[in-house]
């Protein structure tokens, strides 16, 4: 399935689910006691991006005020969760600079590439913009699967999941939607909106919580590519 195909089917089940009222509230975003760690290594949209991101979420606020938004700070797209966030993780649990030395040394072919922003795409959970990235992306991650495989390091790459994607989360859905017949109707205008193209030229490893939020996270190192 190519990614595009991968968006579409993604974005037809869930608005389905969504239209239903079959959609998936996460009752953690505003619970004081989670703590979820990790690290992860991400890359951050350029400014012009996270502002068109930022007009879009303006108009969605309109329609669903109570819903969780992703601040600037924190939009992301996650090249892969070296260390996925469980309850209790501390970055004294690691070794943070072994860490450090496997991925530059995993990263050091890898050239610049740019990232392309082209409409939304949905879960049952929340709203995602479709991000394209040609093979530049799925080389880097495989080349990272391949570097942790024969390292002793703690990982849990594709425990979750196997990350195949260059999306970024823009909405999560905390409350009972009040209009998601309207929010629908947005979300379609914004279908194949074109958010903006950005070159990577870094990629950050962070210490985070489960949602990024710029006010736990702590970057560990930041990679420049060649």
């Amino acid at each position: 399935m190519s990614l595009a195909d991968h968006y579409n089917h993604l974005y037809t089940a869930s608005v389905t689910k969504i239209a239903a009222g079959d959609y998936e509230i996460d009752s953690m975003i505003d619970d004081k006691t989670d703590n979820r760690f990790g690290i992860t290594l991400v890359i951050r949209p350029d400014q012009a991006t996270k502002n068109k991101i930022q007009n879009f979420l303006a108009a969605v606020k309109q329609i669903e005020p109570d819903q969780y938004y992703y601040q600037n700070s924190d939009l992301h797209i996650t090249v892969m969760s070296i260390i996925s966030c469980y309850d209790g993780f501390s970055l004294r649990d690691i070794d943070v600079e072994a860490y450090i030395t496997l991925i530059r040394k995993i990263l050091s072919p890898h050239k610049k590439f740019s990232i392309h922003f082209k409409g939304l795409t949905a879960s049952p959970s929340c709203i995602l913009t479709q991000g394209f990235a040609g093979e530049f992306l799925n080389s880097i991650r495989n080349d990272i699967r391949s570097g942790f495989k024969d390292s002793k390091l703690q990982q849990s790459l594709d425990k979750r999941y196997t990350i195949q994607t260059a999306h970024s989360t823009i909405m999560r859905f905390k409350a009972p939607l009040k209009n998601p017949d309207r929010l629908l109707q947005l979300i379609a205008q914004y279908r194949d909106f074109d958010f903006g193209t950005f070159k990577v030229n870094a990629i950050q490893l962070v210490y985070n919580d489960w949602y990024q939020r710029d006010q736990f996270v702590k970057k560990l190192f930041e990679f420049e590519l060649s």
